[in-house]
């Protein structure tokens, strides 16, 4: 027989063989109610160290009735130490099996009690005592102990992780799954409520999930239809493997697929549409169903949208415009239909009304509930704004005529939940793609200035929103670009730049590259004193090629303008030019070298700071050697930078050319212009 015991107490421990004192009158001064009602509960406990076994039993069994929905008689228990004692009895070969499938199920009914009644379970090694009860060959003691590790399981102070520390207890598991209806049900929510992340998923797919599971899905008994459908919806969770997997496996001649579009069907239980749905998201989300697909475009989003509707409880809008967001998120299609199916963008108004009157409330408990999914509501809405609105101009106007829409974001800004606020920005990142709101509403409801509050010491989720946000209010056309001007952001930033966060340096640096668009050169001289050369030269040697191609497009926004190109060189040119030379020599894609050398044909369009080049024959021997480059598009950034300095016009533009024609820039010049690209030939 195998054993499991890694985390658990041996059976000879004092906590299994001795009683736990009895609270001191101390502990319990000044509350008779408390310490009568530990008294009275003393019994039980007393009870299960009878020497005759049969009262051993009874005892277990009269402490059963006596915790059931009674939480005060489940905190007495454990404080009188009842959970050594069962699990010592649980454990114990001499038990019966009676006696050990009641202690299960006692232990089970203190799980159901508060968290801390958990985590006192827990602190007692229940998990391996429970695992190791899976062992029996007794279906009923399996099944009360399954029942128990699923209640200690779906509370959210047990860690997850504590189900894979033996690799062989998922493979058992997924051996007891045949045994009856109850070992599938508790056995699949089990595994959905501990699948957290691609880890678990890998672990449970390569135990045979999916096989051992989708037979489930056609079983008489809903619960174990539906738990198996939960799991499903986990596994498949932006894991394109077992997406595609279950699009392939059949049950009873059936593919999955079509499986989950039957329990889509309106006749169906409201959690089976959900979750059916949330199944064929991620698939489509994963790749393994198309968009275009008529079990996601006609089957799947009305769904979910119908979810959305006010005849549906709180709870199952927010997860429905979840879900929803969730599947069209990248889809443009997708997007255009949700927007016109059901009035869904009018529709998501009404997720901001909640709750409706707290006059009206009489119900406390039921005011706090609506309080509590308010938050959510409207966090939900957000999200479904800002997918509805990512990509389509029209959506995104219609987003914006929809009632107050632009004071529910900027109030979204300043809530205190944190999800709220992150849902919020999302929605105005979003939005903020539109030319025209940026002109309109965005500059009529003063966003850069709840934004700019949100970008002072936020997580870090929330900043990479906000600053991708920022990055589109400081585009040239917008009208917030100067009032955010003024209000520091340069410095703001500059540190990002400097973040850890790949996301924040990308943020940050494309920012400073929007705000460097055609500005003034004070604004360009502030950038740079902002940044430091050293921090510029950190960045352009950043390991991610975002961050290098949105410096260098920050340089050669920098470097435009004759008088600026010729002010910037002349303070920091020695820098530039060595880090150009770094690029060019360095292993660099085609787009990170023809953006160099765009910045190389700025700076030889400068009136003084052209000799810059003229007078680094190292500069001018790349510039030769990628005009001869096979690639079209690095042969004419080359190109730009021989045309800028030849100009006629220019004051010693002979004594260019000459230099220029002692290389052998003329004869490649002459090659070029048989070349088979009009571009070149033209150039």
């Amino acid at each position: 027989m195998r054993t499991w015991r890694e985390n658990s107490l041996p059976l000879s421990h004092p906590c299994f063989l001795e009683r736990l004192p009895s609270p001191t009158l101390d502990l319990l001064k000044g509350n008779n109610k408390s310490l009568e009602v530990t008294a009275s509960s003393r019994h039980y406990v007393d009870r299960l160290f009878d020497l005759d076994p049969q009262k051993v039993l009874q005892g277990v069994i009269d402490m059963k009735n006596a915790v059931i929905g009674n939480n005060k008689q489940k905190a007495n228990l454990i404080v009188l130490g009842a959970v050594p004692r069962l699990l010592y009895l649980l454990q114990q070969e001499t038990s019966s099996a009676e006696l050990r499938t009641e202690c299960a199920v006692v232990l089970g009914s203190l799980a159901m009690g508060t968290e801390n009644n958990v985590k006192s379970l827990l602190d007692c090694h229940i998990i391996p005592a429970l695992l190791q009860g899976l062992l029996s060959p007794d279906l009923k003691f399996i099944e009360a102990c399954l029942r128990c590790l699923r209640t200690i399981f779906i509370s959210p102070v047990t860690p997850e992780d504590l189900l894979y520390t033996d690799a062989t207890v998922i493979s058992h598991l997924m051996a007891l799954l045949s045994r009856s209806r109850y070992t599938q049900e508790y056995i699949c929510q089990i595994f959905s409520h501990c699948c957290k992340g691609p880890d678990h998923q890998t672990i449970l797919f390569n135990h045979g999930a999916v096989q051992n599971i989708a037979h489930l899905l056609v079983s008489t008994s809903y619960k174990v239809r539906m738990q198996a459908l939960k799991c499903f919806s986990v596994l498949a969770f932006e894991n394109p493997q077992v997406s595609v997997t279950l699009v392939n496996v059949s049950v009873d001649g059936e593919l999955l697929p079509q499986i989950f579009v039957k329990m889509l069907q309106r006749d169906k239980p409201i959690e089976m549409q959900l979750t059916s749905a949330k199944c064929l998201t991620s698939m489509c989300r994963a790749g393994a169903i198309r968009t275009d697909d008529s079990c996601i475009v006609l089957k799947t989003l009305p769904c979910l949208v119908r979810m959305c509707s006010k005849e549906r409880l709180l709870e199952e809008r927010v997860e429905g415009a979840e879900t929803l967001a969730y599947l069209i998120e990248t889809d443009v299609e997708l997007q255009r239909i949700a927007s016109i199916t059901d009035h869904l963008i009018v529709m998501l108004a009404d997720y901001f009304k909640y709750p409706s009157s707290v006059s009206a409330i009489t119900d406390i408990k039921r005011l706090d509930h609506d309080l509590k999914h308010a938050h959510e509501l409207r966090q939900a809405a957000f999200k479904l704004y800002a997918s509805l609105g990512a990509n389509d101009e029209d959506i995104r106007k219609k987003i914006i005529e929809t009632e107050n829409m632009m004071d529910r974001i900027v109030n979204g800004l300043s809530e205190s939940s944190i999800k709220v606020r992150l849902a919020a920005v999302r929605c105005l990142h979003s939005l903020s793609r539109s030319v025209q709101q940026l002109r309109t509403s965005f500059q009529d409801h003063a966003v850069w200035k709840p934004l700019m509050k949100v970008l002072q010491n936020a997580p870090n989720e929330i900043l990479v929103v906000a600053s991708s946000t920022l990055c589109n209010l400081l585009l040239e056309f917008s009208p917030s670009k100067e009032p955010i001007l003024e209000s520091g952001a340069i410095e703001l930033l500059c540190s990002l730049t400097q973040s850890e966060n790949l996301a924040l340096r990308v943020n940050g640096i494309w920012a400073l590259m929007n705000m460097a668009f055609q500005a003034e050169q004070k604004i360009k001289s502030d950038i740079l004193r902002g940044l430091s050369t050293e921090q510029l030269f950190q960045l352009l040697s950043d390991s991610d090629v975002n961050v290098l191609m949105k410096t260098l497009g920050l340089l050669r926004n920098l470097l435009s303008t004759r008088p600026h190109i010729d002010h910037i060189m002349s303070t920091h040119g020695k820098q530039i030019m060595q880090a150009v030379t770094l690029i060019l020599e360095g292993e660099h894609n085609i787009e990170v070298k023809e953006q160099t050398l765009c910045i190389l044909a700025n700076i030889a369009d400068g009136t003084t700071a052209k000799e810059l080049i003229m007078t680094n024959d190292d500069i001018l021997q790349k510039i030769k050697y990628y005009m001869s480059h096979s690639n079209a598009k690095l042969q004419l950034a080359a190109m730009f930078c021989i045309s800028n300095l030849i100009w006629n016009e220019e004051e010693g533009s002979q004594e260019r050319q000459d230099k220029l024609r002692d290389m052998g820039i003329v004869d490649i010049l002459h090659k070029l212009s048989q070349s088979s690209d009009p571009n070149l030939c033209d150039k």
